[in-house]
């Protein structure tokens, strides 16, 4: 995908280096990666990579800002479901799409660098999707809470051995949030 006003061969090396990363995840896990196994795997130089991220953590950073981008673009089409957390079917339809390699990244080998950039991840689209643009601490607490809880239920659905389809985690995870939803805000 090529964005506007961004030169084709910066989107083709910072194309590649995400394809390594995520290829790489799923052969090493996270700790397994370091800098010089993303260059090898794709055919960039060092200093290539150092003009386009500080460290691994930032490219992995901008992969999840890639995957957040693609989520929001699905939820927002044709079909989508309406209202809060009216991403959440897209989401799970790409676990369900990248499920070993959201595996390797969520249940095991990817340590808790991963694991914590996922749930920021989750945390701002729910926050995105919250009614109200009000920004109060119960509304922060409130994203949390179902961040939480969507990470687990996700996790709990990569790791288990009943193939669940997608669309009924998403209707567990929809039906369970309404309550969390639906409260009224605490004053004061």
């Amino acid at each position: 995908m090529v964005r506007p006003g961004i030169d084709r061969r910066i989107e083709r090396t910072r194309d590649a280096l995400r394809t390594a990363l995520l290829e790489l995840m799923l052969e090493r896990g996270w700790d397994g990666i370091d800098v010089q196994a993303l260059c090898a795997r794709a055919n960039v130089g060092r200093s290539t990579f150092y003009q386009h991220f500080p460290n691994k953590e930032e490219l992995l950073k901008a992969s999840f800002a890639g995957l957040k981008g693609a989520v929001s673009a699905q939820a927002s089409g044709e079909g989508s479901v309406p209202g809060p957390l009216g991403f959440v079917p897209a989401l799970v339809a790409h676990v369900h799409e990248m499920q070993e390699l959201f595996r390797a990244m969520l249940v095991r080998r990817s340590g808790h660098y991963v694991q914590d950039r996922f749930r920021e991840l989750l945390i701002e689209m729910i926050l995105a999707d919250a009614p109200g643009a009000k920004r109060s601490w119960q509304a922060t607490a409130r994203a949390h809470y179902l961040a939480g809880a969507l990470f687990e239920l996700l996790v709990w659905w990569l790791g288990s051995n009943r193939p669940h389809k997608p669309g009924e985690i998403e209707s567990l995870f929809r039906h369970w949030s309404t309550a969390v939803l639906d409260a009224p805000m605490l004053l004061k």
